[in-house]
């Protein structure tokens, strides 16, 4: 279990997923942008908030629909990771790392039997 539990919180797997679920959502937000875009242009200023997927509202609707999955997964999925992910495996503190460190002092030590 504890090798399942690196391999989800070490890996890049939640980072990928993310951005594969934010990708196709941002991918319908162009593409009712481009529908729109090039339609013919509407008669009527009501025109531009009908159903027709070449509408204007159709691409109003693809950026609340996007907006709403982002908060969805950043609030469901990021947050929950990055805790957890802090807590089974803590950043380092900064500083020297203890290899580094037992090293100088293994050389401090043969400078000063040398003298």
């Amino acid at each position: 279990m504890s090798g399942f539990k690196a391999f989800i919180l070490r890996g890049n797997l939640v980072d990928l997923a993310v951005a594969v679920i934010i990708g196709t959502a941002f991918g319908k937000v162009v593409a009712t942008f481009v529908a729109w875009l090039t339609a013919q242009m509407p008669k009527s200023a009501s025109e531009y908030f009908s159903n027709d997927a070449k509408s204007f509202g159709a691409f109003l609707n693809a950026i609340v629909a996007f907006l709403i999955l982002a908060a969805v997964v950043y609030f469901a999925v990021v947050l929950p990771y990055t805790r957890a992910k802090e807590r089974f495996f803590p950043t380092p503190e900064s500083g020297k790392p203890a290899d580094i460190e037992l090293l100088e002092q293994i050389r401090d030590l043969l400078a000063t039997r040398q003298a």
